[in-house]
């Protein structure tokens, strides 16, 4: 069974400053919560259901607040297409206080709950309807076609990083598209598709998304063979494929930190069958 990743800050000072910071922007929307706490990627997010809307809270030092993550989600409201399927921005705020950044997001309330919640990794098979599948290529084409300067994945991680995660030299990877750089399964909602949490969206290498999507449903095979059932116009062929090893590559400098420690054996076995050779020793 997976461990929650997306959990409350470690610290409760954190834990606190967090809640504050929520209630203070409840108090900007003129919004009342009413569901539970929703915690993102180790506390660094927290959200909660606030009538017909959601309510996302995302905090950095104010050093680093701005930039990709920060952006993310109010410019893919307005540069993304409505065909593929989101929540809407209704409102955001930012402030500082102290050291720390804040933005609040106000969006469309979801009802269709993501497909795992509390990790990204697959640990069951969901029974997703073929209309799901033709859903999910489709939004993933339309995204393709959105123009940006935004770079989700850069050239510079792939030089550092390919030899020490993967054992191969890096390659240059020639084959762009426009993606969403985080698509996994507490991102997804199902039986009818949402797609969650834009901040990182952008350019990235061809096949990143779909390599990202197979590795996290490794657990269940049957998934696995699905997802590259339905995008093998991607993965299976050489950008495909260059951009899946940076997939892998990303998530197996993740599972080095601590994180998944279940699926690195399965996202090490898959890397070392797309490059033939082994992969260091964490």
């Amino acid at each position: 069974m997976t461990a929650p990743v997306f959990t409350a800050p470690e610290h409760a000072e954190d834990v606190t400053r967090m809640r504050c910071a929520f209630a203070d922007a409840a108090r900007a929307f003129q919004v009342m919560p009413s569901g539970p706490e929703v915690w993102g990627w180790r506390g660094r997010t927290l959200g909660r259901r606030v009538g017909m809307s959601w309510l996302r809270v995302v905090s950095a030092l104010s050093e680093k607040a701005g930039g990709r993550l920060w952006e993310g989600t109010v410019l893919a409201d307005t540069a993304v297409p409505r065909s593929v399927p989101r929540p809407q921005l209704r409102d955001l705020t930012d402030w500082t206080r102290g050291p720390y950044a804040y933005r609040a997001e106000l969006t469309e309330f979801i009802t269709t709950p993501a497909v795992v919640a509390g990790s990204p990794v697959l640990d069951r098979d969901p029974k997703l309807p073929d209309a799901w599948w033709r859903d999910l290529r489709a939004a993933s084409h339309a995204l393709a076609t959105v123009p940006t300067e935004r770079e989700a994945v850069r050239q510079s991680w792939i030089d550092r990083n390919f030899r020490s995660f993967l054992g191969i030299d890096p390659p240059r990877i020639s084959d762009h598209t426009t993606g969403h750089a985080d698509l996994h399964w507490a991102n997804l909602a199902a039986p009818a598709l949402i797609i969650f949490d834009w901040e990182g969206w952008g350019r990235m290498p061809t096949g990143y998304d779909q390599g990202l999507l197979h590795a996290y449903s490794l657990p269940v095979p049957a998934v696995a063979a699905r997802v590259r059932r339905e995008f093998a116009d991607v993965l299976d062929t050489p950008a495909g494929r260059a951009g899946e090893l940076v997939a892998l590559g990303q998530l197996l400098q993740a599972c080095s930190r601590g994180v998944h420690p279940h699926l690195a054996p399965l996202i090490a076995r898959r890397a070392e069958h797309l490059t033939g050779a082994p992969v260091p020793a964490p």
